[in-house]
This record gives C-alpha cells, structure tokens and sequence, in this order.
C-alpha cells in the first residue's frame, strides 16, 4: 500500500510494467508481459527491464550490461533461467550485404589463372577485385589443387612440347639456344627437357656434356644393389624414367632422417640422385639434410654412386685381358 496522500505513480510510456500489472495481462508491451509472467529474479536490475530491454529495444547482452552496469554473462545467464528466448550470436549486430553468387565460369577462369598462368593467389586476386583469402577459399571449393610452396616448385619446372621440340632440335638441328628464343624459354629449360624426354643433347663448343642424361641416370640408380634395397627397405617402388619429376611423383616421397642418411652415405647417392628417386627437389633434399644435421661430404669430384656406376659400366664394356706372371 502506498502511503497515505500518494497515489502510485503511473508507468512511464513506453517504460517495462511492473510484475503486478504484467501478472493481469495489463503491459503495454506484449514481449514485456511475456516476460513478466515468469518469475524474476532478486538483483539490483529487475529481470522486467533486462527483458524490455533485450526484445523490445533489440539491444545486443553487451549493450544491456553497458547500461545497466550487469556484467554480460550475468544478464544471458538471467534472461535464459527466465525463458526469455535469446538470439544466435552476432545476431544483433550490424551484417555485412549479401555476396553475389560467383559466375559460372569462376571456376574455369581460377584455373586458368592458377594451374595454366601459374600466377599466385595474390596476383589472383589484384586482377579480380577480391580479397586473397577468397581465391584460397575458391581454390578449394571447385577443387583446384594447390601448388607446393617456397621457391623450388616442383610444379615450376616448365617443359615444353615433345613433337616440337624434336622437331626444333632434333630434326632441324637449331642449337638450345635458338629453340629457347623461338619457344619463349631460357636454354636450361630447352635442355632440361630434352633430358627428361631422352632427346639426345649436342656438346657445344663452350662446354662438355656434364654426365649421363636423366633416363639412363635413373636406370643405374634402380639397377644398384645398395639403392635398391635401401629403396625396398623403406617401401619405395621404383618410378620408370621418362617425363618431368613432378609426373613421375605426383606425391613426393615423404624425407625421413634414415632415408636421406642411408642414400647420402651408405648409398653414395648425390643430392640430384636422391630428387631422382624420391621426387623431391634436391634444394629440399639439402635443406632437409641441414636442418636434421646430416654431415655432407667433401666438395669437388663424383659422388661415390657415379664412381662405382661408371667402374661397373667400364668392366662391362672392356675386353678382359689375361693376366701375366713373370
């Protein structure tokens, strides 16, 4: 009762109804009288404001515990023991518009860009207009599988066409350099293609042939009996030459600390060897060696695979002489 001479004072417009009026269906608002009907709780803040506050002003908890000096978690905690149903996260704040579905030919056109022009996700996204991590995260939904990082791609390593090539260097007899300048390409990737294809390569005058080429290095390296079982010993199977190293290992063999010591050491293999057979650049192999610890040898001179590869090929090819005694 209120006391003698005093009226109670009417609620405020648009103010929350107290809980004797919300109890008689009397609120002005009906979230408010919804929320009145259950029973609040005892603390500085009624409950009945926190609900006008939250579903008639929309105000996010952060908001209403700004105002009202409640902590956060103590007004969700209230207003969920009260039934008051709460929103999904970030609900109350402001939502950035709506993307545009991406065009049809997205797709075809991140392929090109990517996989063809191997241009990178950066670069990508400069020539569309869109954020970097929106061309990973197309790269990914249409399926588009990413290259290997760092500077030593595997998928980099250019060649060129077969027939042509044949055709430049072989046939027409146009040095590495002239076929370089003809195919838009420098004289290592001409050569290096021709290794990988089995084209045999001219000597020039300025320099010796520097060994054997790619598929007669790889023969030798499986036909070993030191690198074949070490191979076998770690469930390697053999890769037939021909082709760039990233076609004949799609997925490089993965580089442990006894794999790489036992070809380096027990081997002789050289780093190039070990690309050869495992279909990991030999700057990862030397990188990987380096930061296991794995001592290198003394520089200068062939490894001693090479070594023994090219004293067994002598005592194939030379006629055995018998031997004198006195």
């Amino acid at each position: 009762m209120p006391p003698p001479g005093r009226e109670p004072a009417a609620p405020a417009r648009g103010a929350p109804a107290s809980a004797d009026t919300a109890s008689q269906g009397e609120g002005d608002c009906p979230h408010c009288g919804a929320a009145l009907a259950v029973q609040s709780d005892q603390g500085d803040v009624p409950l009945t404001r926190l609900a006008h506050l939250y579903l008639c002003g929309g105000l996010s908890t952060y908001r209403i515990a700004q105002l009202t000096g409640v902590d956060r978690q103590r007004v969700t905690r209230r207003l969920r023991r009260a039934g008051v149903p709460l929103r999904p996260r970030g609900a109350g704040g402001s939502r950035p518009q709506a993307r545009r579905p991406d065009p049809p030919e997205m797709a075809a056109i991140l392929t090109e860009l990517y996989a063809s022009q191997r241009l990178s996700t950066p670069e990508i996204g400069r020539l569309l207009g869109i954020p970097e991590r929106r061309v990973r995260d197309r790269l990914r939904r249409y399926g588009i599988p990413a290259r290997t990082r760092g500077g030593w791609q595997r998928e980099d390593r250019r060649s060129l066409p077969a027939e042509t090539l044949r055709l430049l260097y072989q046939v027409h007899g146009l040095s590495a350099d002239d076929v370089g300048r003809k195919l838009d390409a420098s004289r290592k990737i001409v050569l290096r293609t021709a290794h990988d294809l089995g084209v045999p390569v001219r000597a020039s005058a300025a320099e010796a042939p520097s060994g054997p080429d790619e598929i007669q290095l790889i023969d030798a390296l499986y036909a070993d009996a030191l690198v074949r079982a070490m191979l076998a010993g770690h469930g390697i199977a053999g890769v037939p030459a021909g082709g760039p190293i990233w076609q004949r290992f799609p997925q490089p063999v993965p580089l442990t600390r006894e794999l790489v010591t036992g070809l380096y050491w027990r081997c002789g293999a050289g780093l190039h060897h070990i690309e050869l057979v495992t279909g990991q650049p030999a700057h990862t192999v030397r990188g990987f060696m380096r930061r296991a610890r794995i001592p290198v040898r003394d520089p200068g001179g062939r490894s001693p695979f090479l070594r023994r590869w090219r004293a067994g090929t002598r005592c194939e090819t030379s006629v055995r002489r018998p031997v004198s005694y006195g």
